[in-house]
């Protein structure tokens, strides 16, 4: 028995001795089974949170968007030394961006509110702004930028749609009489009045960037004429687009030593241009969308221009560049490249300069030049000379000293606004002003009542203009490779605003009759 006994015990201890290394283990795999879970999900998080950008390899208009680059050719991978595009799934990658552009375009309405929206808009740098507090819309609220237009006229209108009748000898297309049909270019240009050239709130100024932006590229050729390269770019239905290709990082600021009309046309400038024409109220210049084009399969391609597709190349590090045929710039020395493929792109004054190294022009050396102007015809009646005021401004705010000429719609004759067109040299320097691109201000002393009342409103802290322009900046689609204007640039604007109130205020002590008065009835917003 006590054999048995012991037996017994001794089984015992080994049964329980196996059931506590087997408790052991199990806890002991357990442990480890965490731990191993544990590391997965801290992985997972430090890989989310560091994701490097996609690479723009092969990248199309709407490709993922590359890294920011501080270098002139903004390279971001090594391509092949062949000019043939490396394989990658371009038509996802052209799917998914353009869905992301539409969405980005579609959900904005240019600092317009959606009824009942109250959602983040991303600011510059990076800051969130609520809907309901948006400068911007406030901005676009306030009465000074919803006076009631004129009541428009037949002659009014730039184009009209054609009769059946009328239509007879011209080639058949799918488009109707019916709007709906109508491709976003071809309604944006039914809209055209002798008043203005695009109403803000249209919701077509929106469907029309966002064509620019997202449409299948069909050729690209280069436009003829110009001291620069400019592509001219064919879309579906008979759609046309001007490209400027980016050529200066958005922070590279104009040599001083460069003369003013041998410096570059820069891209972003194109683009900040037309949203300060917006934001002061102007509407005068046609709409501008900033785009990522594949170089290779969206112009070396496609192009039909047998002088621009000679001058492609491969740069020392792989990207494919191209420089076209003109007068300043076009060598191997100054090329567009992509990086290795997606390349950044956009869309006669009497105080004319003498664009001369050595010769001043009449207005520089005659403080009176304007009582000659005054006499001249169109200047001489109508609103002719109170609208050159207003591009004197615009340029003075993004000091854009390239304005020989400018433009009109011929069949308005003098009875029109002007078009503020080619403003490719402007931001160039942000550290110092170029006074005498306010000349006519200066020597005519006259200003619309209109235009001063929004700059006024546009200097105070509720609607700064550098705010309001950051705001406005952030829904292009390039905002979300780098901002299209950098932060001095942005500082300019307030304070070249304070420098045209200034002149303003010393034409008001000197004269009596500064002020135009182009709101009528209307004029009692001057109390709010």
């Amino acid at each position: 028995m006590s054999v048995f006994n012991f037996v017994s015990c001794s089984m015992v201890r080994r049964v329980m001795g196996r059931s506590t290394r087997s408790i052991y283990l199990s806890l002991a795999c357990l442990s480890l089974a965490l731990h191993i879970l544990l590391a997965f999900f801290c992985l997972s998080v430090l890989q989310t949170a560091c994701v490097p950008p996609t690479s723009s390899s092969s990248s199309s208009a709407s490709s993922s968007i590359p890294r920011k680059d501080t270098h002139h050719h903004q390279l971001v991978s090594n391509s092949s030394s062949s000019l043939k595009p490396s394989p990658s799934s371009h038509e996802e990658q052209h799917k998914l961006n353009a869905s992301t552009l539409r969405h980005k375009w579609k959900d904005s309405r240019f600092g317009e509110e959606k009824e009942g929206e109250k959602k983040p808009s991303r600011g510059g740098n990076g800051i969130q702004k609520v809907r309901d507090q948006s400068k911007l819309e406030a901005l676009f609220k306030h009465p000074l930028y919803n006076l009631p237009h004129p009541e428009l006229q037949e002659d009014d209108w730039l184009l009209r749609v054609k009769t059946d009748d009328e239509e007879k000898g011209y080639d058949k297309v799918t488009w109707t009489r019916d709007m709906d049909t109508h491709p976003p270019w071809l309604r944006f240009h039914l809209g055209i009045t002798r008043w203005e050239l695009y109403d803000r709130k249209d919701p077509t100024l929106v469907q029309v960037m966002d064509y620019m932006a997202t449409q299948r590229i069909l050729s690209t050729v280069q436009k003829t004429g110009g001291t620069q390269l400019k592509l001219l770019i064919s879309f579906p239905n008979y759609g046309e687009a001007l490209a400027k290709p980016m050529k200066q990082s958005r922070d590279a600021e104009t040599d001083v030593n460069l003369f003013y009309f041998s410096d570059f046309e820069r891209h972003n400038a194109e683009i900040a241009a037309f949203h300060l024409d917006r934001v002061l109220g102007f509407n005068r210049i046609p709409p501008v969308v900033g785009r990522l084009i594949n170089v290779t399969r969206e112009i070396r391609d496609i192009t039909t221009d047998h002088k621009l597709s000679r001058t492609f190349f491969i740069s020392p590090v792989g990207n494919v560049c191209f420089h076209g045929v003109c007068d300043y710039y076009c060598t191997t020395e100054h090329p567009v490249c992509g990086r290795p493929h997606a390349l950044e792109v956009s869309w006669r004054s009497p105080w004319r300069r003498s664009y001369s190294r050595t010769k001043q022009a009449q207005w520089e050396t005659n403080p009176a030049y304007c009582d000659k102007v005054k006499d001249t015809p169109p200047y001489n009646q109508g609103t002719r000379l109170v609208d050159l005021i207003d591009m004197a401004i615009l340029d003075f705010l993004m000091s854009n000293m390239d304005r020989h000429h400018y433009e009109t719609f011929e069949k308005f004759g003098n009875e029109t606004f002007l078009l503020h067109l080619d403003n490719g040299r402007a931001f160039g320097r942000h550290s110092r002003d170029e006074p005498s691109i306010l000349a006519p201000l200066q020597q005519c002393c006259r200003i619309r009542r209109s235009t001063l009342l929004r700059l006024h409103l546009l200097s105070s802290p509720s609607f700064r203009l550098s705010d309001v322009m950051r705001e406005s900046l952030a829904e292009d689609p390039l905002s979300t490779v780098a901002s299209l204007l950098s932060e001095p640039h942005l500082h300019a604007l307030d304070r070249r605003l304070a420098a045209v109130l200034q002149v303003v205020q010393k034409c008001q002590d000197l004269h009596k009759d500064v002020i135009y008065n182009d709101m009528g009835e209307y004029d009692q917003l001057l109390k709010e």
